[in-house]
């Protein structure tokens, strides 16, 4: 079959990037062995993995997730299957290099909403995945992910970096829970569904308290935020609110909000994608 990357996911890799180059032959293997018919591939798709939208060999509609090694498929597949459909998307059949998933809606998102309805949605979805992680579980913990990012940004200059490990250091000392967490929990990671509404996609599980998973929800539409002269209120209203509505503390969530946005900020513009940093750390000095 003829294929071609999606230029979102060939940008981040990097041309030269060795997965990435065998990934041609590794979708025809893959769509051969399982008897596959393939669609389309979900554009502009992600930054680490590759979606193609599939029939099986019944028919039934599913999406293909390829991605490289270092994406630790293997902790999504276990996460999915922990949640087993329960306000995420369904794992339908899995190796530790290849999900095929129920098919959602790609081209819909929370971020079609109204963002007041966005967020409710939101809230609702994100309370399902909240739950005892697995005994024996491999999962990274909160502590030990925001260790390793601390490291890397002790390494910029960024004035709001000595604030957010302060915040850090502080929240890890006394975790008040250990759940299964989504990770990457955004607007952009809940699709649209047949089975239920709305169900979440593309998680980096880890264990952790629940503050840390809105964390990165906070922060949705951060470009809208900046474009407002209200900016800075609506950013502190939208951490009560999202607070209050999921029994989660305030200050804790504040905390945690400031920590993910300037290691989101510093680590993007050390990467070269400078104006999405800048929006990030401006977004954590309202905080």
């Amino acid at each position: 079959m003829a294929f071609e990357p999606p230029q979102r996911l060939v940008r981040a890799l990097g041309e030269d990037d060795e997965w990435l180059a065998r990934l041609p032959g590794t979708v025809q293997e893959t769509v051969d062995r399982r008897k596959l018919d393939v669609e389309r591939a979900v554009a502009p798709g992600g930054r680490s993995s590759l979606v193609l939208l599939v029939r099986q060999p019944d028919g039934t509609p599913a999406a293909l997730k390829l991605a490289p090694p270092a994406a630790a498929l293997e902790l999504e597949r276990a996460a999915l299957d922990q949640w087993n459909g329960w306000g995420a998307v369904r794992l339908l059949d899995a190796t530790d290099h290849e999900l095929v998933l129920e098919r959602l809606h790609p081209e819909v998102s929370l971020r079609s909403l109204p963002e007041a309805k966005a967020l409710l949605e939101a809230a609702g979805t994100v309370r399902r995945l909240w739950v005892e992680p697995p005994a024996g579980h491999g999962f990274e913990t909160v502590t030990r992910r925001t260790g390793r990012q601390a490291e890397t940004m002790r390494e910029s200059g960024e004035p709001l970096v000595a604030a957010a490990l302060a915040a850090r250091d502080e929240l890890v000392a006394l975790p008040p829970e250990e759940l299964l967490l989504h990770g990457n929990f955004r607007q952009g990671k809940v699709l649209s569904g047949d089975r239920v509404p709305w169900l979440a996609v593309g998680p980096e599980p880890l264990v952790g308290e629940r503050a840390y998973d809105l964390a990165r929800l906070v922060r949705d539409r951060v470009e809208d935020l900046v474009a407002s002269s209200a900016g800075p209120s609506a950013a502190r209203r939208r951490v009560n609110k999202l607070a209050d509505s999921l029994e989660v503390d305030r200050e804790r969530l504040r905390g945690w909000t400031l920590f993910r946005a300037v290691e989101s900020g510093t680590r993007a513009v050390a990467a070269g994608r400078r104006a999405e940093g800048e929006l990030a750390l401006e977004f954590a000095g309202w905080l």
